[in-house]
């Protein structure tokens, strides 16, 4: 079997009726000889960096044209090496190889009859736990307010996910102003009235659900370290699952520093790529809770091994997922195969019915769990109709390597 060429896909997202905008899927398909496509994404459909990603997987897609796919460990080990930013890493970058290595693994899975799930050693784990994320811009769909401001709208918008089944939930609560549309210092010392408003906002969230809810914290590295130790004090009696990203992602000791003076679990993981990139992490004891995102850190390829690199530190796994259906597949895909998962994440952006349309299958959790599909492969793909929207660049021609 050889790949015969690539195609790079925008994919409309429904944003505003606009085909680009602050939600901008990029799709990765890569094609056979014997007919076998693999999908795969780009994991910078949300921020600014989706053109950057389309270009990238264009350049990468150049030095694969003629490889064996079921070879995904040879074509990873290609791409880095050989294209001289491989080793360089970064978002872009590592965002290009995953997406090509998502869509390799979809052509393996699809070539032999078995989910990814049996290549990776086989489903450990099943109807996975699952967390309503991003509550504070609202859940559901056709919402009148995506931004929530008072604790009492927190409150409501626990109950609200409650009643769907989840028994846990994870909120930024310091990304809004408390007056919204006047914003405020998120930096460190904070004002009273900042550290006084997250809390409250918290403490309506825990009132609502009790002492069994599990209630995960996002900080967005916002925060720099002394603002998110005072938010991690000042949250510490709520009792809060693990505390995400509270200081910048890349910069281990002062995640050691928030780690060492707050009592809440720590979590990161979604803006590291690679092994490479985790190794002070896990050395310097920095984290409890590991979130790699497939489509950035380098694939199912690369995701697989941090996840095992974590577990021999004691460090649980929970894939970062903010993307496409695609994004959602993979990550099933993997979080049933590893022994340390803890939770799964449903995006509040997953609930777009444009979203959702512009694949064939519909992955909702039920009663906040998620069954993993069982299909050949990753299991999703886009629709036809989907793809006669996108752009798309195909690239059928083996450059050489001028390194």
């Amino acid at each position: 079997m050889k790949i015969v060429s690539v195609d790079v896909m925008q994919v409309p997202s429904g944003n505003a009726g606009a085909s680009r905008g602050a939600w901008s899927p990029v799709v990765v398909r890569v094609n056979t000889d014997e007919g076998i496509s693999g999908f795969g994404e780009v994991g910078l459909a949300y921020g600014k960096g989706w053109r950057a990603g389309f270009g990238m997987v264009q350049d990468f897609a150049e030095q694969i044209i003629g490889m064996d796919p079921m070879n995904n460990e040879q074509i990873w080990e290609t791409i880095f090496r050989k294209t001289f930013w491989g080793m360089g890493g970064g978002t872009v970058v590592n965002a290009g190889i995953s997406g090509i290595d998502i869509a390799l693994w979809d052509i393996k899975g699809k070539a032999l009859g078995v989910p990814i799930h049996t290549l990776l050693g086989g489903k450990m784990n099943d109807n996975l736990r699952t967390y309503a994320s991003q509550l504070q811009y609202n859940w559901g769909t056709n919402l009148t307010k995506q931004r929530l401001v008072e604790p009492e709208e927190y409150a409501e918008v626990t109950r609200v996910a409650m009643a769907e089944g989840y028994d846990a939930i994870k909120v930024d609560p310091i990304v809004i102003p408390g007056e919204e549309g006047k914003p405020w210092k998120i930096t460190g010392p904070l004002e009273n009235r900042v550290i006084r408003t997250v809390y409250n906002r918290v403490a309506a969230m825990r009132e609502v659900g009790g002492e069994d809810l599990d209630i995960i914290i996002e900080m967005h590295s916002n925060t720099d370290t002394t603002a998110a130790i005072q938010i991690g004090h000042a949250l510490e009696d709520l009792r809060i699952f693990y505390y995400e990203e509270p200081c910048h992602p890349l910069n281990v000791q002062n995640m050691v520093e928030v780690r060492n003076a707050v009592n809440i679990p720590i979590a990161t993981g979604e803006r590291i790529y690679t092994r490479w990139g985790y190794r002070d992490f896990f050395e310097k004891r920095a984290i409890d809770v590991i979130q790699p995102d497939i489509c950035l850190c380098g694939g199912l390829t690369e995701a697989k091994k941090i996840c095992d690199m974590s577990h021999t530190y004691d460090c649980a796994a929970q894939i970062h997922v903010c993307g496409s259906p695609i994004s959602k597949a993979a990550a099933l895909q993997i979080e049933a195969a590893i022994p340390n998962f803890i939770i799964h994440e449903h995006h509040q952006r997953a609930l777009s019915p444009a979203m959702r349309e512009t694949c064939l299958y519909d992955y909702q959790p039920v009663n906040g769990k998620y069954k993993v599909p069982d299909l050949p492969g990753l299991g999703q793909e886009l629709t036809p109709e989907t793809i006669k929207k996108c752009e798309i660049v195909t690239v059928t021609t083996r450059l050489p390597y001028m390194g």
